[in-house]
């Protein structure tokens, strides 16, 4: 349930922040974008599978 609601999330999130960067194509904007998506998408990969006690 855990991974499916932080799916959720960054599908949402990566929503938002694609719009912004449609609204607003600056260069640098978008580079920052599409780095924090990365840097989201890697702590989705990495934090959300691991069974907690």
């Amino acid at each position: 349930m855990n991974r499916i609601l932080a799916l959720f999330a960054f599908v949402i999130f990566a929503i938002f922040v694609g719009i912004l960067a449609y609204r607003v194509p600056s260069p640098d904007l978008v580079a920052v974008i599409v780095l924090t998506l990365l840097l989201v998408g890697y702590d989705f990969l990495t934090s959300s599978g691991k069974k907690r006690d």
